[in-house]
């Protein structure tokens, strides 16, 4: 699979598919700032970014339930990059990551 070009548009999707609980989400870049928003059951936050030709692009996510706490890498570059969106499910079970290989955005 080829590299996404740079200014290529990539996407990343975070999904609390929790049974019954609010999920405080936030994410941020070196340079761009989410916010913190808390999703609903079944609700998402999803943005757009493109690749910068003058570094590498990460993504961060800090998830809060009641009063449990995970971090992880939403979007390494290194990782990522033959992906046009990445999908964290997050749920009882754990944290899930699926992608869309194709270039068209939704």
């Amino acid at each position: 699979m080829a590299r996404p070009s740079i200014g290529q548009t990539q996407a990343i999707e975070v999904i609390n598919k929790l049974s019954s609980k609010v999920l405080i989400v936030h994410c941020q870049s070196k340079d761009d700032d989410m916010g913190a928003h808390g999703i609903s059951i079944n609700e998402s936050i999803s943005w757009q970014f493109e690749l910068d030709s003058f570094r590498a692009t990460l993504f961060w996510c800090n998830l809060v339930v009641e009063d449990k706490r995970l971090s992880f890498d939403a979007y390494d570059e290194d990782r990522h990059r033959n992906f046009y969106i990445s999908v964290w499910d997050i749920s009882g079970e754990g944290l899930f990551w699926r992608y869309v290989s194709s270039g068209i955005i939704p």
